[in-house]
């Protein structure tokens, strides 16, 4: 299934995409000041202006025959500060919620505020997990109390690859934690990441990159994996919540092909959106110079990579001498060129801001800011894209609704230049956003 291509233009050096600048008005009204009064209260340095439903212009008024948009402001409300690489965001029931730390540390945010101490009991003995991906909450965690771990491993040889851990949260720990799934991605490769998340089928979908050491180099012998259905590299994966492999998976029975195989040709899927009215699944994926994708996945499709690709190597190079389109491989529905490096995908479907119900929002890494996409719209523009608080200069890890209906962040910092910044270690902000109307 082909879908219309979309171009999202989405360098930062481009001021037409942001609707969304830092408030310098007061967040409350005031009685009119006399002559003689104190000056005003410096605006409030985390409420920012914003336009619904989406600009057409960059600070939302009429352009063309596009009307003006109507002002609304949101709030940055920071709910847990000095987390170290945050990753992921998983909710409980009660509205309490996981954080994934990168360094392999699970943290619990309870009653709006961070316990000190990581949850005891992960890594267990048995479990040689060298860094964590994400946290997932079973859908029935009321009656069994279950969490999963995703994670990456590694051998003696210095290969890695991804695996999948189930406990049991009991108070301040996490007991009998146990591997139930290991993909089947072991290579001496590069950076290596994933995502975990249950679909509304109360299976577990598994991102797994395509591990590549250098997408610099022209040599494709490492991300062509993804092309091969006897590798989880470069693949969505889909499993039961014990580790195995459901029955109707597409792959499941064919020839040099591995069971738990969703779908492939994948350079980096980031994270998985399920549509609020067609249940269909969007997912975000990281290209390399460009070529950054929402793809709406299908079971047993391939998404083209290394072979297909709207972006380029890092030797400018094209990926592949048939880069842009092939038969029987799918387009992205969205697209990014430049990159913005996309890793989150939510729609929101809460009751918190209404004036955002059914919009789609993507977390940007390099592209730093939170981008709001709204379909449907009057004419004349029928899209509208927001690029929301780049002002902060935040990497936007994870984005999701809560129970309650208000969208949480999971942020950082990456300072470039040599040597590092040292704040930038625990320099993760997990945010709630609010309205500031």
């Amino acid at each position: 299934m082909n879908h219309e291509l979309r171009v999202v233009a989405a360098s930062l050096g481009l001021a037409a995409l942001c609707g969304c600048v830092q408030s310098t008005e007061p967040t409350a009204s005031a009685a009119p000041a006399a002559a003689s009064a104190a000056p005003a209260a410096a605006p409030d340095p985390r409420v920012f202006d914003t336009w619904v439903p989406g600009p057409c212009s960059p600070n939302g008024q009429a352009q063309g025959q596009c009307p003006p948009g109507e002002k609304l402001r949101v709030r940055l409300v920071p709910v847990a500060e000095g987390l170290t690489n945050p990753r992921h965001v998983a909710f409980l029931p009660n509205g309490d919620f996981l954080v994934a730390e990168l360094a392999n540390r699970v943290r619990v945010v309870r009653g709006g505020k961070l316990a000190a101490q990581p949850l005891a009991g992960w890594p267990p003995a048995g479990i040689e997990a060298s860094s964590l991906q994400a946290v997932a909450v079973h859908p029935q965690f009321a009656t069994n109390g279950s969490v999963y771990l995703y994670y990456v491993k590694s051998n003696a040889e210095g290969a890695t690859t991804l695996a999948l851990a189930r406990a049991r949260l009991e108070g301040d720990a996490l007991v009998d934690a146990r591997e139930i799934f290991e993909a089947d991605g072991w290579i001496r490769g590069g950076p290596i990441a994933g995502r975990a998340a249950f679909g509304p089928d109360g299976n577990i979908y598994l991102t797994f990159n395509d591990h590549d050491p250098n997408n610099a180099i022209a040599d494709p012998t490492i991300r062509i994996f993804a092309q091969h259905l006897d590798r989880d590299v470069g693949k969505v994966m889909r499993v039961r919540d014990d580790g195995s492999i459901p029955a109707d998976n597409p792959f499941v029975g064919k020839a040099d092909a591995n069971g738990q195989v969703f779908t492939y040709g994948h350079r980096n899927a980031t994270d998985f959106a399920w549509h609020p009215a067609t249940g269909e699944l969007w997912a975000t994926e990281i290209g390399p110079m460009g070529g950054d994708e929402i793809n709406i996945l299908t079971a047993g499709s391939n998404y083209g990579w290394p072979l297909v690709s709207l972006g380029r190597l890092y030797t400018k190079g094209q990926v592949s001498e048939q880069h842009w389109y092939r038969e029987g491989m799918e387009m992205p529905f969205l697209h990014w060129t430049p990159s913005i490096s996309p890793n989150s995908l939510v729609w929101y479907t809460g009751d918190k801001i209404p004036q955002w119900q059914g919009n789609l929002f993507v977390g940007a890494l390099n592209g730093q800011m939170l981008q709001r996409i709204a379909f449907d719209q009057p004419a004349p523009q029928s899209e509208r894209r927001d690029a929301l608080f780049l002002s902060e200069g935040r990497r936007w890890r994870h984005v999701v609704q809560s129970p309650d209906g208000y969208l949480y962040a999971a942020t950082e910092r990456r300072t470039l230049g040599t040597p590092p910044d040292p704040n930038d270690a625990t320099s993760g902000v997990i945010y709630r956003i609010e309205p500031a109307n």
